[in-house]
């Protein structure tokens, strides 16, 4: 049968079954890896969901926050609204408006972080009617390690690059490095998201963390999908140019009957 399968009048279409069972079998294995990386993203995401909450402070060690991303941390001081930015395009309940970054001085250090304090309506950012948000004195600010927003990208929004004595107050992404630069002192390389001290739909602006997806996903599913077919194809394609030479044989063998 191989020595069929490589015959004149089945080579080519031979090479093109044998190419694309490879290529079904490589993206079967390209979602077994993809499934390694979930399963791996997820034990990140859960262990820092199960460590306790990180007190930030002027003795805490910046060097691993990037590494923490959707651990709770607890940080304690003042808001800078004169360097408050809007973050365009977010919904709450399917309605558009925006969430409102500010960076807070952290209480008895010279650093700064920069915090998302919830989403307001799209009326109020466009109208810059954000200081009746303000909120003044030291304060105590819960939520979660967010990394910094700066993936570029098809179909991905960009921000322009403020000219030097230029702010922006509107941007697509929390890009943390990008709105500091705008900043007269230096922030810290992630944001908090402000978790709700109260229910998120009373009061304004309504803090509220992401939802997280800690499932598989359908990587093991769409595997197996291709790994069938690959299957469906070594089998099944020998069986067709068997069946075919079977009746190329018959035909052959049958009288004419014009005769």
């Amino acid at each position: 049968m191989l020595k069929t399968l490589f015959v004149r009048k089945w080579r080519v279409a031979t090479v093109l079954v044998i190419i694309a069972i490879g290529v079904m079998v490589r993206l079967g294995i390209w979602q077994l890896e993809r499934l390694d990386e979930r399963r791996a993203y997820n034990a990140r995401v859960q262990a820092q969901l199960d460590a306790p909450p990180l007190t930030l402070d002027a003795n805490t060690s910046i060097d691993d926050l990037t590494n923490m991303e959707y651990r709770s941390v607890v940080v304690r001081g003042e808001f800078d609204f004169a360097q408050e930015v809007a973050l365009r395009s977010q919904m709450w309940n399917a309605t558009l408006g925006a969430r409102l970054l500010t960076p807070l001085h952290i209480a008895g250090s010279d650093r700064a972080v920069l915090v998302d304090r919830g989403w307001i309506p799209l009326e109020e950012a466009e109208n810059g009617q954000w200081p009746q948000y303000a909120q003044s004195g030291v304060v105590e600010v819960r939520g979660q390690i967010r990394t910094s927003r700066n993936q570029t990208g098809i179909g991905i929004p960009t921000d322009p690059t403020p000219a030097p004595g230029q702010r922006l107050t509107a941007w697509n992404k929390a890009n943390v490095e990008a709105i500091g630069a705008q900043v007269p002192y230096p922030l810290l390389p992630i944001y908090i998201q402000q978790a709700p001290d109260t229910d998120p739909d009373n009061v304004l602006p309504y803090a509220g963390l992401s939802p997280l997806d800690l499932s598989e996903g359908s990587h093991l599913g769409y595997a197996g999908q291709w790994f069938m077919f690959a299957v469906v194809f070594a089998v099944g394609y020998p069986l067709f140019v068997r069946q075919q030479q079977r009746d190329a044989a018959k035909r052959k063998a049958e009288p004419d009957l014009d005769l």
